[in-house]
């Protein structure tokens, strides 16, 4: 989700709740104790200088168990950080401490935010020799007779 989702959605909802990957919903009191935009500079494995900006935004809980984030408020922070940052419109990374802390992408359900997993990945795969998938047939499929068959088909 990007910043520029977030806005609208905070506009129609009556409640801000985020579930993690497992279904479980972070605690109602928690508080966005931060939101910014990082940069990230850095060579793949590969040698390509790449540059990477998320909008970051930081949930944390604390024991004011009375606490609530209105969706009016976090519009404001959220509008208070695009003013002074001046923020880009980026893909928004959620930091949440469990045992250490994750990072999370943004989904919203209709209802709820969804925190959901991000993955790490090789940028360079051509580059460090890992094989491209290959082309997965299922066994059933190889004794069917190919309706028609042409050069560079594969059927032939």
């Amino acid at each position: 989700m990007k910043l520029s989702e977030i806005k609208p959605v905070l506009n129609t909802v009556e409640t801000v709740s985020f579930i993690l990957p497992n279904g479980q919903f972070v605690p109602q009191h928690f508080h966005v104790t931060e939101v910014g935009m990082i940069t990230k500079n850095f060579i793949d494995c590969g040698g390509t200088v790449r540059n990477e900006k998320v909008v970051n935004f930081q949930l944390w809980e604390a024991n004011d168990f009375d606490h609530r984030l209105a969706p009016q408020k976090l519009k404001n922070i959220i509008e208070l950080s695009e003013k002074v940052l001046n923020l880009e419109d980026a893909e928004i990374e959620v930091e949440y401490q469990q045992d250490t802390i994750g990072k999370y992408n943004l989904e919203f359900d209709g209802t709820n935010f969804l925190l959901t997993a991000k993955q790490t990945n090789c940028l360079a795969q051509d580059k460090c020799g890992i094989p491209a998938d290959k082309l997965k047939v299922s066994l059933a499929d190889l004794n069917k007779p190919a309706a028609t068959c042409t050069p560079g088909g594969g059927c032939c």
